[in-house]
């Protein structure tokens, strides 16, 4: 698992030795400020996300930034979707540690899904469906305990989805379909309707979209059909292979054919000159 970044421990340190509204509002100023570099907003649609209103995110359960939610002075929902928003998930974002959703759906964002994420433990929403992002799924997902809802829909992740996560017992919404995601989904992902009846089974609707991912609720893995082309070149191949032999065997049917009609003439000669007693 990758290090923090650095303005994570700077943040840290801050929330040990700062009182604790201070702390705390030095901790969301980092996570905005980082947030808003990082992304990249053709129709200006964060142009109140500036300086001045990152040094106080949060007015007791009000905000004048865009798309930010308050709750008792601290930013716990971010609500992005729809903005044609560029750029990348910095991993900044770790400095918002009350943040409970984070919705950046629907949008152009492309890059990884850092694992800092994991360190949001109150989160309980993870929408960034609709996006351009691209690798693995972070393992570290599982970190965040009171996950209800995982949205990864529609973008380029590939490599398997994590067994871990399937240890999020709160789970109760997860969205991988159109990706490029391989192997098998985890068991506890595909049935989780054991012994509790209440926890949620995820059906095919949530895994479709992935050519090459496999196991119920998908059909199992199967075997790696033969191209068009290899099943043109075996047939080609079989047809010349008929065509040798045929012609072989023709070849050989004259060659016997020829030799039994010369052993006949030579009979005839030789009975020919024979002296009759």
């Amino acid at each position: 698992m990758p290090s923090p970044p650095l303005a994570w421990w700077m943040g840290i340190l801050l929330l040990l030795f700062s009182p604790p509204a201070l702390a705390a509002t030095t901790m969301d100023e980092a996570c905005l400020s980082s947030l808003r570099l990082s992304l990249v907003d053709p129709d200006n649609s964060l142009r109140n996300w500036t300086k001045a209103n990152f040094e106080a995110p949060c007015n007791g359960f009000t905000s004048y930034l865009t798309g930010v939610t308050c709750n008792n002075g601290r930013v716990y929902k971010l609500a992005l979707s729809g903005l044609s928003l560029g750029g990348a998930i910095s991993p900044f974002v770790a400095n918002c540690s009350n943040l409970q959703s984070l919705d950046l759906s629907s949008n152009q964002i492309s890059g990884s899904i850092t694992p800092e994420i994991s360190a949001l433990l109150n989160l309980a929403v993870l929408n960034l469906s609709a996006n351009r992002l691209s690798g693995a799924i972070p393992p570290q997902l599982a970190l965040c305990a009171y996950l209800n809802v995982i949205d990864l829909h529609a973008n380029l992740l590939s490599g398997q989805i994590p067994d871990q996560l399937g240890l999020l017992v709160r789970l109760s919404s997860f969205d991988v379909s159109y990706n490029r995601l391989e192997g098998p989904i985890p068991v506890l992902l595909a049935n989780r309707s054991g012994v509790e009846t209440a926890a949620p089974r995820f059906n095919a609707s949530s895994f479709v979209g992935n050519p090459d991912l496999y196991g119920y609720p998908l059909p199992p893995m199967r075997g790696k059909g033969l191209s068009v082309l290899s099943i043109v070149g075996i047939g080609l191949g079989s047809g010349l292979l008929s065509l040798v032999l045929s012609f072989t065997g023709v070849c050989i049917w004259l060659r016997v054919t020829e030799r039994t009609a010369m052993m006949a003439a030579d009979d005839g000669k030789i009975s020919h000159l024979m002296p009759e007693y």
